[in-house]
């Protein structure tokens, strides 16, 4: 049984590809024994996720044999697949679950969430019965890589993505979110991702204001917010420390008077604003107000340029300490070699063993002299034991395998 890694992600297939060959949560299970039983591997996990669908296994089978699994048991087209696939064996195989893990094969690099869906892959496994012993510990050597590469370089510490940064500008604005209102304008995937940033951070409320407010209560319901429309924001505003917009609208949506009218009621308490959109929806002079730090998406991409320069180079780390996760694997394999080779051991002579005392009691009980047993009954054990070497040696002797002698000696510590 040899380690495989197959799989499709986004460097590799399209969204709709992707879309294909995805697992819920509720299907994992019965995918996992219904592959088990198809006797294509003895041990299996399938990692799932928007970006990627991997399966890790012990298996004999060709890759292409699995491939045609996924594609029967999803609906989907073999040779759309095979086009867009990857295998990896052994310790590729075990490299590429590290990188996967560690954020290093991610559409964002060194994104977080990951490991975390690695972990739930894991568990999901071992809950359906599906893992064993080959595969329990590779997954350990990629958790312990993976750790080791979160705590011992800054790869998943800087953002990377609009949302993120803005909420981490903010958190250098306010040291405790959970003291503070946010304002975010506008209903769709960023402002949503912001949502979720600033409930991460334990942000004390959101208001969500959107032209539409069927929109606004969508989002709003998934983060226990409050739903405004658009025209209600003077009314909001003065509560909103934080205020971040992203819209698709052609005009400002708040200028400089309506800023002052709040600050005004606020007392001049700070706010921190983030106008993520283009066009702009924050009009440019409201940058210049004593009380307000107004940043714009260019400002943002500087951060993150310069948090991507960081990730790179912390990637680099990243990748030697994978290099020593692997080098460690292979050690782990190579004394799971001799274990399995020992227990082969153990068990054979333990035959032999039982076979020549069972020998000895039945003389015994038939009347023979004990102390004649005890002698007949160690020289057949040894001899039982000796055969085989024995025969090997000679054989190695004869055919000029000197190598083998030499191990031998050191084997039994006859130097």
């Amino acid at each position: 049984m040899t380690l495989l890694a197959l799989g499709i992600n986004h460097n590799t297939a399209t969204l709709d590809v992707r879309e294909k060959v995805a697992f819920s949560p509720a299907e994992l299970e019965v995918a996992l024994c219904a592959l088990r039983e198809s006797g294509l591997a003895e041990e299996v996990a399938i990692l799932s996720t928007c970006n990627r669908t991997e399966i890790y296994c012990e298996t004999g089978a060709e890759a292409q044999h699995l491939l045609v699994w996924l594609a029967e048991h999803k609906a989907a087209s073999t040779q759309e697949l095979q086009h867009a696939h990857y295998a990896r064996w052994g310790d590729d195989a075990a490299r590429h679950m590290m990188a996967v893990a560690s954020g290093l094969d991610s559409l964002v690099l060194g994104e977080p969430q990951i490991l975390g869906q690695m972990k739930s892959c894991y568990a999901v496994a071992r809950e359906a019965g599906v893992l064993g012993r080959g595969l329990h510990d590779a997954f350990q050597r990629v958790f312990a890589v993976a750790k080791r590469v979160r705590s011992e370089t800054a790869i998943g510490e800087n953002p990377v993505s609009v949302a993120y940064a803005a909420v981490s500008l903010a958190q250098q604005i306010f040291s405790d979110l959970k003291q503070d209102t946010a304002l975010l304008i506008g209903a769709g995937e960023t402002i949503e991702l912001v949502a979720r940033h600033l409930k991460n951070q334990g942000i004390k409320k959101l208001i969500v204001a959107n032209r539409t407010l069927e929109n606004a209560h969508a989002l709003a319901k998934e983060f226990a917010a409050e739903a405004i429309l658009l025209a209600d924001i003077p009314e909001y505003l003065p509560t909103a420390d934080i205020v971040i917009s992203s819209t698709a609208s052609q005009l400002p949506l708040l200028g400089k008077g309506a800023v002052e009218v709040a600050l005004k009621k606020r007392k001049h308490k700070p706010m921190f604003m983030v106008d993520i959109a283009v066009p702009r929806d924050i009009e440019p002079q409201v940058g210049d107000l004593a009380d307000v730090y107004l940043f714009t998406v260019d400002d943002l991409k500087e951060v993150i340029d310069e948090n991507k320069k960081s990730r790179e180079e912390a990637a680099k780390t990243a990748r030697t300490i994978i290099d020593e996760g692997v080098e460690r694997y292979q050690l782990d394999q190579r004394a799971l070699s001799a274990v399995e080779l020992v227990k082969d051991f153990r068990q054979q002579t333990e035959a032999v063993r039982d076979q020549e005392v069972q020998k000895a009691l039945n003389a015994l009980r038939s009347g023979a002299d004990p102390e004649e047993l005890l002698l007949t009954l160690s020289r057949n054990l040894t001899n039982k034991f000796m055969h085989q070497p024995t025969t090997a040696l000679k054989r190695a002797s004869s055919e000029g395998r000197e190598q083998l002698l030499q191990d031998f000696k050191s084997l039994f510590g006859l130097d």
